[in-house]
């Protein structure tokens, strides 16, 4: 699953389908700490973490240490090098397995698709490309029905994969040739503007400015930037080249790496792929070479609080686990399994997953991983998606239905929100007479009233980045963490709580708001309820979940 970012990758994504209605790149927005405050006092649609603190002074908390599953963490962030979870059992780099876990100096967790030799994997493809490439090895070129019918089972996934595997590669392609020429000429005005002009940027109003003689290839490529600039994605040049240029390396990324059938990056990691149940691979490098996603994602549910230092995480007894499995294209199901079984199995309470797939190759080993979490009283946190998608019918992988029919219940499923309520103090359970309502439903996330449990922050969410940066991301995979968060709080101050009671905690306490219509998301502008979009119809709070939590035994 890919994170949105609202300056560069979404604003390019806009373009490329030809949503040229004037937007900003980012709308503006009320604090950079919106999800910490409250609907009532602050008139924010936040979880009310600052008033929940309030309550929690008399109270003494345990660690709680959160695993976070992802593209990998910063560990040595300003703001996450106090928190991160720090082995007990392992002396650092003395090339041992002191603990005898199976992973030698794992110090502040295990990266799963990393080699011996200290390679890591950075691309990869969809699991769409991957099973189109194993299924068309046994297929192509063959007519079924065939007499087995497990083999014809295997052949009618192969008909759909290949079907949605060419659909998919040529919408990029059609994408790549509406970019291509943009690209190009904003490339070429960036470049011209320098070396005839001697400017380093330039405004649109500047760029008409210049004396450039019609017949000049110039003129025209001037033309197309500041038709750009004129629909307010960018202020300038400089920032409508960086946007355009996120996009065009994304989807010509996606062409080379992530359908690409020829490329395949497992052998950096060296495992025997096809044995689902191998688990001592990979190495201790759990940063990595992208680790925008996880830094980010940590941030959120732990970055120190009260340091002064860039931003406050949720949870103040909180130790980050790092489990790297997630490179840029899907995470495989085999390390997926594997970095919830290392969570489980070095100490971790709650797992952070932001990601997920449309496709599935080895659903049981996830699910046996799943049911050995449940069994050691771990609680699952995981991104709905950003497919704006009922994923009540279109499956989003991993999820908390398992394929013998049971349902996981140590599992919570969140869909993304954005800040702004636009109510007035006491309408919260009530209906306005003429709604002024706009749309707190992030319109890019998924939703579903069965596998979808709750709503949390997840729009313009400001947290950590690597190299002690910061920034603004949009997603799931930042409403996941604030979940997770508000969990360890949970945890840490009501220690003897099992996953469960957690769990039905987080979901009995969310923040309703019955009456008030919103934009479901992916729509034009069909008006639902939150009831409509998930099992709650509510929004994680952190006050009422600690309320709540006092009166259980």
């Amino acid at each position: 699953m890919r994170y949105l970012k609202l300056k560069g990758l979404i604003v390019a994504l806009l373009l490329s389908s030809a949503l040229l209605s004037a937007q900003s790149a980012q709308s503006e927005f009320p604090r950079k700490d919106w999800m910490l405050l409250d609907s009532k006092t602050d008139k924010i649609a936040g979880m009310s973490v600052v008033k929940g603190y309030a309550l929690l002074k008399k109270r003494k908390p345990v660690k709680v240490i959160v695993a976070v599953i992802d593209s990998g963490v910063d560990y040595l962030h300003e703001d996450l090098k106090d928190v991160m979870w720090v082995n007990p059992g392992e002396v650092a780099n003395n090339g041992k397995d002191d603990d005898g876990n199976g992973y030698v100096d794992d110090i502040n967790g295990w990266n799963f698709i990393g080699g011996a030799d200290g390679r890591n994997v950075e691309h990869d493809n969809l699991e769409l490309t991957r099973l189109y490439r194993e299924l068309g090895k046994k297929f192509e070129g063959k007519n079924g029905p065939f007499s087995d019918p497990e083999e014809n089972k295997q052949f009618n996934l192969y008909k759909n994969v290949k079907l949605a595997f060419e659909e998919k590669v040529n919408e990029v392609k059609s994408t790549m040739k509406i970019y291509e020429p943009i690209y190009n000429d904003v490339k070429a005005v960036k470049e011209a503007i320098k070396s005839r002009f001697g400017m380093d940027n330039a405004t649109s109003a500047e760029l008409g400015n210049l004396k450039v003689d019609s017949k000049d290839s110039l003129s025209s490529q001037i033309a197309t930037a500041q038709l750009y600039l004129g629909l307010g994605f960018a202020n300038d040049l400089n920032e409508l080249y960086t946007a355009i240029q996120g996009a065009y390396d994304y989807f010509n990324g996606q062409l080379e790496y992530n359908y690409n059938t020829k490329y395949d990056p497992r052998d950096i990691v060296g495992d025997n792929y096809f044995n689902s149940n191998e688990k001592n691979y990979g190495n201790n490098d759990v940063k990595g070479p992208d680790a925008s996603h996880g830094t980010h994602v940590a941030g959120i549910i732990a970055a120190k609080r009260g340091n002064s230092i860039g931003i406050d995480g949720i949870a103040d007894n909180v130790q980050i686990m790092s489990i790297r499995v997630v490179p840029d294209g899907d995470e495989r199901d085999k390390d997926v399994a594997n970095g919830i079984r290392y969570a489980v199995d070095n100490g971790a309470k709650i797992i952070n997953m932001s990601f997920g797939k449309a496709w599935v190759k080895d659903k049981k080993v996830v699910d046996e991983a799943v049911k050995y979490a449940e069994s050691k009283g771990v609680l699952l946190i995981h991104a709905a998606g950003n497919e704006n998608t009922n994923i009540d019918q279109v499956t989003h992988y991993p999820c908390k239905a398992m394929e013998d029919g049971s349902m996981a219940s140590n599992w919570l499923e969140i869909g993304a929100m954005g800040y702004d309520l636009d109510i007035k103090e006491g309408e919260e359970e009530k209906a306005p007479a003429k709604p002024k309502y706009k749309m707190i439903v992030g319109d890019f996330s998924n939703y579903g009233i069965k596998y979808v449990d709750v709503f949390a922050p997840g729009v313009e969410i400001y947290s950590s980045t690597p190299e002690n940066h910061y920034d603004f991301f949009d997603g799931t995979s930042m409403a996941a963490p604030a979940t997770s968060g508000v969990a360890a709080v949970i945890m840490s101050y009501f220690p003897n709580l099992t996953v469960q009671q957690v769990r039905e905690i987080l979901i009995k306490s969310s923040m309703k708001y019955p009456k008030y219509k919103i934009k479901k998301p992916g729509s034009k502008d069909e008006m639902v309820l939150l009831t409509d979009l998930s099992a709650s119809g509510g929004v994680v709070n952190m006050y009422n979940a600690i309320k709540l939590a006092s009166k259980y035994k």
